[in-house]
């Protein structure tokens, strides 16, 4: 299943905003008169004093202490494509092809691959020594090294990637007990303050801090996006570094940034660990992510196409397209109609509808509401599995 999304490329950033403010108080004079005399007193300004639990700012000096030694640097070697023009002869005037004969004849044969390093971020996520990054940190790598809190530097295989998700699992090649950090089960609110720790411009063990700015924010990434936004500030390395709330649980996985000139404004995005736990327990087991298919192309209902059709309210998902040889369309779902609800759970828009789907195991059987034509109607069918992407 898709959605009609713009994919966007990232660069990520992550840090801390914190913000001081000083109150200044002004006491007022009084003085004192008498029918007899006169008497000025001169009173003493007093400022203006909040307790301390309203004035302190937070130090997360105890919680950096307890989870820093858990985030690594990565480091990478990938494989990219050998630099070729594409150009060759017949773009050369033909008064000048003479003068390229010879450099031409050096150039054939296949163009060998260029190794290129990048670097990001990452964190155990268990004593044996699997690590979480971003798929985009590792993509194409033929060597990873992982680079410890201590500076011990660890030589890790990638297990699994997810480029749905932007997520990816390793596992260091040497045996040890690694220090771990766990993934929260409870969502982050927002306020929440939340600590950020990753490896900016391979500054590695750098710590910022911030709030949780918003939730649920689609980037344009993918079908799946549903992210955290922080405004810690996030730099380019801090990819695949963890954001932590103030127990020292993982909240969200740093990924992204918003920014039109190059550099942090404040915007940054964290994959949440609810999305983090289902695609770790699933590479760790199958190297891989098995999600649910039924083969349809979906866009938002909008109030004038609900109107148009007789739906209550801008709701579910409309059908563009229903593949020919998918599970939607061999069930009987077809083009123009419009998904509203799954196993009985209404449908709030496309985007849902595409993480719903997502999470089902290939071939459970699952009922679908379609509104078509005025009634709605009950199709009950296998999840299909979703191609590789």
């Amino acid at each position: 299943m898709t959605t009609q999304t713009e994919n966007r490329k990232s660069i990520l950033k992550r840090g801390a905003l914190l913000a001081g403010t000083a109150i200044l108080g002004i006491g007022l004079a009084a003085g004192i008169a008498d029918s007899a005399l006169m008497q000025n007193h001169n009173a003493i300004a007093q400022p203006i004093q909040l307790s301390g639990a309203q004035t302190a700012l937070p130090s997360f000096a105890d919680l950096v202490d307890k989870v820093k030694p858990a985030v690594v640097s990565v480091r990478v070697k990938m494989q990219v494509a050998a630099d070729n023009d594409g150009q060759s002869l017949d773009d050369i005037p033909p008064q000048l092809r003479r003068f390229f004969r010879d450099q031409e004849g050096a150039r054939q044969g296949k163009p060998k691959p260029q190794v290129g390093m990048s670097q990001g971020s990452g964190f155990f996520v268990s004593q044996d020594g699997y690590v979480v990054t971003n798929n985009h940190v590792v993509e194409n790598a033929v060597e990873v090294q992982l680079v410890t809190d201590t500076g011990k530097t660890l030589d890790a295989k990638v297990v699994g990637t997810d480029p749905r998700t932007d997520l990816a699992l390793l596992k260091v090649q040497e045996s040890g007990d690694y220090p771990y950090v766990q993934l929260a089960d409870a969502k982050a609110r927002i306020g929440d303050w939340v600590l950020a720790i990753g490896n900016p411009f391979g500054l590695g063990g750098t710590v910022t801090a911030g709030i949780v700015s918003a939730q649920g924010r689609d980037i344009g990434s993918g079908p799946y996006d549903d992210f955290i936004q922080i405004d810690a500030p996030i730099n380019r390395g801090n990819s695949g570094g963890p954001t932590f709330n103030q127990s020292g649980q993982v909240v969200g996985v740093n990924t992204a940034i918003y920014s039109p000139s190059g550099g942090n404004v404040g915007i940054a995005f964290a994959i949440p660990a609810s999305t983090v736990r289902q695609v770790v327990d699933s590479l760790k087991k199958d190297g891989t992510v098995a999600r649910g298919f039924i083969g349809v192309q979906i866009q938002p209902v909008t109030t004038e196409m609900a109107e148009a059709i007789g739906l209550k309210g801008a709701k579910g998902a409309l059908v563009a397209e229903a593949q020919g040889n998918g599970p939607a369309a061999k069930a009987g779902i077809r083009r123009g109609d419009t998904i509203t609800a799954v196993n009985g759970e209404a449908i709030k828009d496309a985007r849902e509808l595409s993480r719903k789907i997502a999470t089902f195991a290939p071939g459970a059987k699952t009922t679908i509401t379609v509104f078509r034509e005025g009634k709605s109607r009950d199709v009950t069918f296998e999840i299909g599995r979703q191609p590789a992407a």
